[in-house]
């Protein structure tokens, strides 16, 4: 009886390895598959929005910017015609997932040529790759330099008025 009792906490614990080993390896293909877009952005690859989904949305950093794939490509469309887009390079970045890893979300820190940003995504693993749902890139705004921020986008807003 003993011996079954090892042997069943030996098993548990090599599953447990395994699944921790699984759960790795697929952050590591979660983040190979946001490095290489955010690549294909920086060397203006078609493939970039071959990664969205066709209903998938991006926003970007001004109110105004809530796109889905194909109004995102038409906006994009004067950056890969001069073959110069932009540059973002994670400089942390967290990765979550169902459990049947069918859904992954992940948010990261970018180095970009505005200075730090944040950003968010949500994915969705189709079994041959995953397509971008949802992105959300944001201005990391220091804390120190938020009153003054808050007013320039105030006295951005009042002029619209």
């Amino acid at each position: 009886m003993k011996r079954l009792f090892i042997a069943l906490a030996l098993c548990a614990a090599a599953a447990g390895t395994f699944a921790q080993d699984s759960d790795a390896a697929f952050r590591q293909q979660v983040n190979a598959f946001v490095d290489r877009w955010h690549d294909d952005a920086a060397n203006t690859r078609p493939e970039y929005f071959d990664k969205i989904a066709p209903q998938g949305i991006y926003i970007g950093t001004d109110k105004t910017e809530v796109w889905t794939r194909d109004e995102f490509k038409a906006w994009a469309k004067r950056f890969w015609d001069r073959k110069k887009a932009w540059s973002f390079t994670a400089q942390k970045r967290n990765v979550y997932f169902s459990p049947d890893k069918k859904y992954v979300w992940f948010d990261e820190q970018l180095n970009t040529q505005m200075g730090t940003c944040q950003a968010s995504g949500v994915l969705l693993n189709t079994g041959n790759g995953f397509l971008i749902e949802h992105y959300q890139l944001s201005l990391a705004v220091p804390n120190s330099a938020l009153g003054s921020v808050t007013k320039l986008i105030a006295a951005d807003e009042a002029k619209q008025k």
